[in-house]
């Protein structure tokens, strides 16, 4: 789902923007059933009538910052320059790359997991996860493919449930922090925390795929 947001004039596409980016940020910190429609206009200097107007309801523009994000983050991932890399690097790069944009926006944890929780609830509408999920299947499968052919890489290595595994590994420390906090014995969101669990994250997930001599 492309958002509208891109296709307005650009007066009405300034307003769409700062009402995305007060979204944003309300939707994280507060929650989909927390987040108020008078408080989101509010941060955005419009009224509330002009949010319906745009986005229809509160739902509608949630799925829009979710949208927005997963364009962003998705399409930063295929985008990423590895083809000249070797296996192991171009794949710690990609892992690498998955977690710094967790690192690097606070309030991508909270959204993503509050993306979860209304995905599971409610019936999902097409959106860029689901349109650009099958490129970056592609991108991980010829790291994998470039392993396997260099005899880095393990054999018969599903893709699909590869890049899920390493997805939930990568952003585990965001999108469930406090249970893996509480399991390593360490905030996994502090700078300190965030650097143990990026590079031990990385280093497992290599681990489980590297042939063994």
């Amino acid at each position: 789902m492309s958002n509208p947001s891109t296709r307005a004039e650009p007066g009405k596409r300034d307003t769409m923007n700062r009402l995305l980016a007060a979204a944003r940020q309300i939707f994280a910190l507060k929650g989909l059933a927390g987040a108020r429609v008078e408080d989101i206009a509010r941060e955005a200097g419009v009224t509330k009538q002009l949010v319906y107007h745009y986005y229809g309801s509160k739902e509608v523009l949630f799925s829009t910052v979710l949208d927005d994000a997963s364009q962003q983050i998705m399409q930063e991932l295929i985008a990423l320059d590895i083809n000249e890399l070797p296996p192991e690097e171009a794949l710690r790069r990609l892992l690498n790359c998955c977690f710094d944009q967790y690192m690097e926006d606070p309030l991508l944890g909270a959204l993503a997991l509050e993306g979860i929780r209304y995905h599971e609830a409610s019936e999902t509408r097409p959106n860029s996860f689901t349109s650009e999920s099958p490129a970056l299947v592609i991108k991980f499968s010829a790291v994998l493919k470039h392993g396997i052919e260099a005899g880095v890489f393990k054999q018969d290595i599903d893709a699909r449930l590869f890049l899920a595994s390493s997805a939930l590994l990568m952003s585990g420390g965001f999108t469930n922090h406090y249970t893996m906090s509480v399991l390593v014995g360490f905030d996994t969101t502090s700078e300190d925390g965030m650097r143990i669990w990026r590079e031990h994250s990385a280093n497992f997930i290599l681990a489980s795929i590297r042939r063994q001599a």
